[in-house]
């Protein structure tokens, strides 16, 4: 693993900061895709790209960067509360881009400087107080600005809570000590991979923590983003559907697997029975034989099912999904819950993380793919 040595440049900040080495690599073939922002009631599907496009600026992933932006999908608390199973994806995605090598000499790079926002970090239970405070709170923006390359180098580690509120902001110069908090205080990061793009930084703490940074964060990131605060979530999703340029066809096949409702449009007045059977909440599992299975656990032990068929109609990415029948369970008890309903799903967008649906009643659904751990 290329960690930074004794020999690698270091910072002592508040929230451990970062620098380092790393050895040289070319960066690999990046898929380009330039998109045109606008807003569209009905969309062919577009894949999902390793590059995005942010505001008409070019976003470039390569192939390893994009598995590691994959493997943070989905992770709410900036890693606070992610599974056994999605922490061994991001470190096998992180050890992967550290043994690659990035920017060599990271710190003397002039990419590692404008301000970086952390969108993940292990939390060890020396984590400083600010990490404790503030970083596993979706609802805050953490970034950091790095600035080195001025009569007055400085690096400040920020806290925006909202555009009406503000943010806090310490400015430490480099390189110092810093003491205001004892020993708590005294952390420096290694830099372990910076890309070619300066888009990417990962660094490692002398507390081993974990941190991945990105100066620009694509649009699926920001929906998710969106979804855990709460707000601007339609507008999130017109820029992902847009966002992509090249269209298919969908099927029932690429469909299939777990998905896990993330967003719902509307959802209330609606009884549990309807609830279930359109998929309002809960996990739904699209089978390989066209099988529809809608979960919901409401309590430990309690839960309701409702099953079904989805096919394919003769109008691309339109769906006919039948509920038929369902189950409450309680331990082992069960009990039959009848149903039927009948409604048409049409597909905006999916990739192997993400799904948005519009169905009938105009409701638009957001789901995330998951992976049950074996």
């Amino acid at each position: 693993m290329a960690v930074g040595g004794a020999a690698a440049a270091r910072l002592a900040l508040l929230t451990p900061p970062f620098s380092g080495r790393s050895t040289l690599l070319q960066p690999s073939t990046c898929r380009v895709l330039i998109q045109k922002p606008r807003r569209r009631r009905r969309t062919s599907l577009r894949p999902i790209s390793s590059s995005l496009v942010e505001e008409g600026q070019q976003l470039c992933f390569s192939d390893p960067e994009a598995a590691l932006v994959e493997a943070l999908l989905g992770i709410q608390g900036r890693g606070r509360a992610a599974s056994s199973g999605q922490l061994q994806d991001v470190e096998l995605a992180v050890e992967t881009l550290e043994n690659l090598g990035g920017v060599p000499d990271p710190t003397s790079s002039s990419l590692i400087e404008g301000r970086w926002q952390l969108i993940f970090t292990t939390r060890p239970g020396t984590a400083s107080p600010i990490q404790r405070t503030f970083v596993g709170v979706d609802f805050f923006k953490i970034f950091q600005e790095v600035y080195l390359r001025t009569d007055d180098p400085r690096v400040s580690n920020i806290v925006k809570f909202s555009d009406a509120v503000g943010e806090l902001k310490v400015e430490v110069p480099y390189p110092v000590p810093f003491r205001l908090l004892g020993d708590e205080a005294k952390g420096w990061l290694d830099t372990t991979y910076l890309s070619h793009t300066g888009n990417i930084r990962i660094s490692r703490g002398n507390k081993g923590t974990t941190f991945v940074l990105q100066k620009k964060i694509e649009p699926r990131q920001r929906l998710l983003s969106a979804i855990s605060v709460g707000t601007r979530v339609k507008e999130m999703i017109d820029e992902l559907i847009s966002s992509n340029q090249e269209e298919v066809k969908a099927n029932s096949e690429i469909l299939e697997g777990e998905w896990q409702l993330l967003w719902a449009s509307q959802s209330e007045n609606e009884s549990w029975s309807s609830v279930v059977a359109s998929g309002l909440k809960g996990l739904q599992i699209l089978k390989k034989d066209g099988m529809v299975e809608n979960q919901i656990n409401l309590l430990p032990g309690l839960r309701i099912c409702a099953n079904g068929t989805l096919s394919e109609t003769s109008e691309s990415n339109l769906f006919m999904v039948q509920m038929n029948d369902g189950v409450v369970s309680f331990g082992a008890l069960k009990l039959p819950l009848k149903m039927e309903v009948i409604f048409h799903l049409e597909l905006l967008y999916i990739d192997n993380k993400i799904r948005i649906s519009r169905s009938n009643k105009d409701m638009t659904l957001v789901h995330l793919h998951v992976t049950r751990p074996c």
